[in-house]
């Protein structure tokens, strides 16, 4: 007998079952690494339901609320004093020019956040120092990542002193504040 013949297949079987060995071991690893992204992909997935969730509870809550108290609050349980609005006055104090109910006026608002603010009703600055903290930050929230991360806290009380042209006011407070928040 030959032995080339022989040891020539012996040798191509080792080759090909080891080859084969390799790759089904790589093959696993990445099927581990698939495993933990798709568990990874699942678990923020489920954070994300959970928020939307709580979302969902708290803007139930204002709706019961809204429901319940259907008549317009002031801030702090007073009413507003309505000045009519004075452009020039707003100018001289504030050192540019400004319209009537423009949001932007708020420190903390801008454009992008006008425009989701109005697409949610609040066109004016009666209308944001009526908003709570907790509607504004869902608002905000619903918006996505970007808007979430404002602060809203100071924003109905700016809106308030803009609504009363407490311009004077408006400006010492919101040299203090650092990017509309306290």
């Amino acid at each position: 007998m030959n032995i080339p013949c022989i040891l020539i297949p012996v040798l191509v079987g080792l080759i090909c079952g080891i080859l084969g060995y390799l790759l089904g071991k790589m093959n696993s690893k990445n099927d581990d690494s698939l495993a933990l992204s798709l568990q990874a992909d699942l678990d923020a997935c489920k954070a994300n339901t959970r928020n939307l969730n709580a979302r969902i509870t708290t803007l139930e809550a204002d709706l019961a609320a809204a429901k319940a108290n259907p008549a317009p609050q002031s801030f702090a349980g007073t009413a507003p004093t309505v000045i009519p609005f004075n452009s020039e006055l707003a100018v001289t104090v504030l050192g540019k020019k400004i319209k009537e109910n423009d949001l932007k006026v708020v420190e903390g608002i801008g454009p992008k956040i006008e425009a989701l603010f109005n697409d949610a009703g609040i066109k004016t600055w009666y209308d944001l120092s009526q908003a709570s903290t907790e509607k504004l930050q869902s608002i905000l929230d619903a918006g996505g990542e970007n808007y979430a991360i404002h602060n809203p806290s100071t924003w109905a009380r700016q809106a308030l002193m803009a609504y009363q042209g407490k311009w004077q006011e408006l400006k010492d407070w919101q040299d203090s504040l650092l990017g509309g928040k306290e």
